[in-house]
């Protein structure tokens, strides 16, 4: 994946970032709510953040082509110390030396074969910044990624196929955003999300 002069790793940290922003407003009153995601009241797309940063820490390490690695996330008393737990445990990860051409097993976007690192991170960036929206348009935060974070997710969200998208899937379907609306809205919905969603 090239995004030009940006460093792919350092993305994804702010990507991280902005997610665990999100997730630092959660109130345990709030973990019931329904989310963006259909699938997944609010405990549990945050218990499936956990689980990805933690299963893509293991496929940095070439430890991820089991399923279960990618789906053990424990969000304990704590969500928000589970949050950032895990996300320290993948930009760890990510820091390798050799982490942006290393071979990632994905299992839950295609099982059998594996991604360039620098791919995989691509992956996972888009991933967050996303997310990130899930968490606030649910609990009614403003979601502001800058635009460089927003233009390295674009790049990749316009190139996921649309093919295999879909419930289950690792992407949603795209839905129809107006021309002209800003450019984190097109993000939004190249991924499967309407930008006026409320809870």
């Amino acid at each position: 994946m090239d995004i030009g002069h940006l460093d792919i790793r350092e993305l994804d940290r702010r990507a991280l970032a902005l997610t665990g922003e999100m997730v630092g407003h959660v109130t345990a009153d709030q973990l019931t709510l329904p989310t963006p995601c259909p699938d997944w009241t609010l405990y549990g797309l945050l218990r499936h953040l956990v689980s990805q940063n933690e299963g893509f820490a293991a496929a940095a390490r070439g430890e991820g082509e089991a399923l279960p690695v990618w789906r053990s996330g424990d969000l304990g008393d704590n969500p928000h110390a589970a949050y950032q737990a895990s996300a320290e445990l993948v930009s760890d990860a990510f820091t390798a030396d050799d982490a942006l051409d290393r071979p990632f097993a994905l299992p839950e976007v295609i099982e059998g074969i594996t991604f360039p690192g620098r791919v995989a991170i691509s992956f996972h960036l888009v991933d967050y910044v996303v997310h990130a929206w899930d968490v606030a348009a649910t609990i009614g935060a403003p979601w502001e990624p800058d635009e460089d974070l927003t233009a390295a997710a674009l790049r990749v969200a316009e190139i996921v196929p649309a093919d295999g998208r879909g419930p289950g899937a690792a992407f949603e379907r795209a839905t129809v955003v107006p021309d002209g609306v800003p450019a984190r809205h097109r993000l939004l919905g190249l991924l499967g999300r309407d930008p006026s969603w409320k809870a």
